[in-house]
């Protein structure tokens, strides 16, 4: 069943792990995809070259997430090519962890530009060209709600703000049948957090399940909020975290 046919999505940070995985999903449930990459352009292509394989349409755009004309300027091109953003997930971020005493603010700066101010100002854009009943979709973290060890600070700090952005997106956009909802995905074998990695034991440790998720996982639920069966859920959380904030 191809529950998204017609639809048009706009992926950050699209390139790679859990946001190839969004892309790939919701093109097999018949969207049309537009990614967002910073310099993984072979990666990027990649994604778009499996999508095409598979039927589907797809296109790359490159777009920093500290730059605010950068990301407005993909937003729009996306819509040009494509014709609407129906759906926006915002996946791209940032992991900078260490004691606060460690932390700069050049270091806070960058954190919360690429995993807060980049989301403001991707909604911003996406909403011009989202017709009503759109969908969006953040990326948050399992560290905003519980940490477990030192160092997060920042990190945690910046996922949080999202939790608070979503559920006035929620309020603010009720009036055009809008959807604001926010994922947090826990420790996820990506290249950032392979499962065999250095903290991949002490991470199951944590876990109620201990098993690492896939990023398909979060892909998964991704195209449920995305599709008409999640018309009326909104201001909503959901952790996909194998139990470790159980």
């Amino acid at each position: 069943m191809q529950n998204l046919s017609g639809k048009v999505v706009f992926v950050t940070g699209g390139s790679r792990g859990i946001g190839a995985a969004i892309a790939k999903r919701l093109a097999a449930e018949g969207a049309q995809v537009a990614i967002t990459y910073v310099n993984a352009v072979q990666k990027a292509d990649e994604v778009v070259s499996a999508i095409e394989a598979n039927g589907g349409r797809a296109i790359a755009l490159q777009a920093d997430n500290q730059d605010e004309a950068a990301i407005s300027a993909a937003v729009d091109e996306a819509a040009r090519v494509l014709g609407k953003i129906d759906i926006l997930v915002n996946n791209a971020g940032v992991f900078d962890v260490a004691p606060i005493n460690d932390l700069t603010i050049d270091k806070f700066d960058r954190t919360m530009d690429i995993n807060v101010r980049a989301v403001f100002v991707a909604v911003k854009s996406a909403l011009l060209h989202m017709p009503e009943g759109g969908r969006i979709i953040t990326i948050g973290s399992n560290l905003a709600k519980h940490v477990p060890w030192p160092g997060f600070s920042l990190y945690s700090m910046s996922k949080s703000a999202l939790i608070g952005m979503t559920l006035g997106l929620a309020r603010d956009l009720g009036d055009r049948s809008i959807t604001a909802n926010i994922i947090h995905p826990g420790p996820t074998n990506t290249d950032m957090n392979p499962a065999d990695g250095q903290m991949s034991d002490a991470q199951r440790g944590l876990m109620a399940i201990p098993h690492y998720s896939q990023p398909e996982d979060t892909a998964g639920l991704i195209a449920w909020l995305a599709g008409p069966e999640a018309r009326v859920v909104t201001g909503a959380e959901f952790t996909v975290d194998s139990g470790v904030n159980a």
